[in-house]
């Protein structure tokens, strides 16, 4: 068994709250869910308006196929314009470590 590991920081566009910050996420998160079947979350710097933590996480019996849906996951996140992906930290562990 292998667990993929995913967090991506992002600066956001033009958000001035809290509340628009939401209707820039949530899709973002939404999409990752519905079409790679990954659990993903908003996970950090919720406090701030314009930067957002979004947290993956996916299992697979097979690290190719492990590492080919994080690379479109990441290929996702990166291709939206109304956000700025500032870094992307990926982690592989395996029932072994």
């Amino acid at each position: 068994m292998y667990v993929g590991t995913l967090s991506f920081d992002l600066l956001l566009g033009d958000v001035r709250s809290l509340k628009e910050k939401r209707s820039v996420v949530r899709p973002i998160v939404a999409e990752l869910h519905r079409k790679y079947a990954v659990s993903v979350a908003e996970t950090g710097d919720q406090d701030l308006h314009r930067r957002a933590e979004i947290g993956l996480a996916a299992v697979s019996g097979d690290t190719g196929h492990l590492t080919d849906v994080l690379d479109r996951c990441e290929r996702l996140v990166a291709g939206r314009p109304e956000v700025e992906l500032l870094s992307v930290r990926r982690r592989l562990h395996s029932d072994e470590d």
